[in-house]
C-alpha cells in the first residue's frame, strides 16, 4: 500500500503576506536635519622676507624691508611622502643607461660541430661550444639593452612640486630673491659673496627664459652650488639640494603653473591697512618700526589692486 499525502502550497495566502509587510505606525520619530555642505577651508597667503640678492640694484630696497606674498595652494601643500616617492623613483628611471648587453649561443663566434658524441662517454651530452653550459660559451637570459624609464600623470609631477616646495618652505630652507643677476664672470668674487650670505649647498632657479651670461660663467667652478632655470628644474633636483633660492619670475612661473583654482583664499585687504589720503601726521619722537614693502606676484595679485607700502 502506498501512503498518500496531500500536496502542501508552498505560496504564501494573501492574508499572511499582507500582514507580513504591513506598515509599522511611526511613534516618537523627529525629522533628521537636512545634511549641511561641508565648507572648505579658507587658505592664507604665505609671507617670506625676501633673501639679500647677490648683486643688489640702484633702486631696490634693503631686503629686510620686503615680504613676499605666496600662493598658499603652492607653497602650502600637505606634505605627501608617497607622491615624491613616485616622482624621485620616475625621475631615475629615466637615468639608467639600459645599455647592458650579452651574447646568446647563437651571437658567440664558433664552430657549430658537436663536441663529443652523444653516447658511450659517459660524461654529459653536449651540442656545440657555444652552450651556456661551458666556460666562453653565450648567456642564457642574459640582459639586453632596453627603457627604463617609467611615465608619470602630469598631476602628479604637478602635485610632486607643490609638495617639493611645501616641504622646502617648511623647513625653512627656501628663499625669493628679487632677481639673479651678476654683473661679471669673476668667480672669486661671487664666491665670497655666497659665502658671506651663507648660501653654499644653494640651488639658485631663475625664472628668466635665459640665464644671464656673467652669473652663469661665474657660478660655474664654485662647488656645491648650482644655477638652474624653472624649465629645467624637477622634484629630484629640489629634494636633493639643502636649499632652494628662487627670484620673483621663478615664484611668478611656480605660481601661474602650479596654482590651484576654485579654492577659497584669504584677500590681502585683511593684511594691509587701506592707503587713505589724509594729511600726514607728524612723527612722534618714538617711531614705530617701517612697515615692510609687500610684493605680490602676477599670479597672485588679487582682482583688485593692492597697494604697496613700503
Amino acid at each position: 500500500m502506498f501512503r498518500t499525502t496531500a500536496s502542501v502550497s508552498r505560496i504564501p495566502s494573501r492574508a499572511s503576506r499582507t500582514i507580513k509587510h504591513a506598515k509599522k505606525p511611526v511613534v516618537n520619530v523627529k525629522r533628521r536635519p537636512a545634511v549641511q555642505q561641508q565648507a572648505q577651508p579658507i587658505n592664507e597667503p604665505v609671507f617670506l622676507a625676501l633673501t639679500p640678492s647677490l648683486r643688489r640694484g640702484r633702486w631696490d630696497p634693503p631686503a629686510d624691508k620686503s615680504v613676499a606674498v605666496l600662493e598658499p595652494t603652492v607653497f602650502k601643500h600637505p606634505i605627501r611622502r608617497d607622491i615624491l616617492h613616485l616622482c624621485v623613483v620616475q625621475h631615475l628611471d629615466g637615468l639608467r643607461q639600459g645599455s647592458a648587453n650579452t651574447k646568446t649561443r647563437g651571437e658567440v663566434r664558433g664552430s657549430g660541430i658537436k663536441i663529443r658524441r652523444q653516447k658511450g662517454s659517459g660524461k654529459a651530452r653536449l651540442g656545440d661550444g657555444q652552450s651556456p653550459m661551458l666556460r666562453g660559451g653565450g648567456v642564457a637570459f642574459g640582459p639586453k639593452p632596453r627603457d627604463f624609464s617609467t611615465k608619470l600623470p602630469r598631476k602628479v609631477i604637478e602635485m610632486g612640486m607643490r609638495v617639493a616646495l611645501s616641504a622646502k618652505l617648511k623647513e625653512q630652507r627656501l628663499g625669493v630673491m628679487r632677481r639673479l643677476y651678476w654683473p661679471n664672470a669673476r668667480t672669486k668674487f661671487l664666491s665670497r659673496r655666497i659665502e658671506d650670505l651663507g648660501l653654499r649647498k644653494t640651488l639658485f632657479i631663475s625664472g628668466e627664459p635665459e640665464v644671464h651670461d656673467g652669473l652663469d660663467l661665474a657660478i660655474r667652478n664654485i662647488p656645491h652650488v648650482k644655477l638652474t632655470t624653472t624649465a629645467d628644474v624637477t622634484v629630484y633636483d629640489i629634494l636633493k639640494w639643502d636649499r632652494i633660492v628662487l627670484d620673483l619670475k621663478a615664484v611668478q612661473y611656480f605660481e601661474e603653473t602650479l596654482k590651484r583654482k576654485n579654492i577659497p583664499t584669504v584677500p590681502l585687504s585683511h593684511f594691509i591697512a587701506p592707503v587713505t589720503s589724509e594729511p600726514a601726521v607728524p612723527e612722534s619722537p618714538i617711531s614705530e618700526a617701517p612697515v615692510p614693502e609687500v610684493i605680490v606676484s602676477e599670479a597672485a595679485a588679487p582682482e583688485t589692486p593692492t597697494p604697496i607700502l613700503a
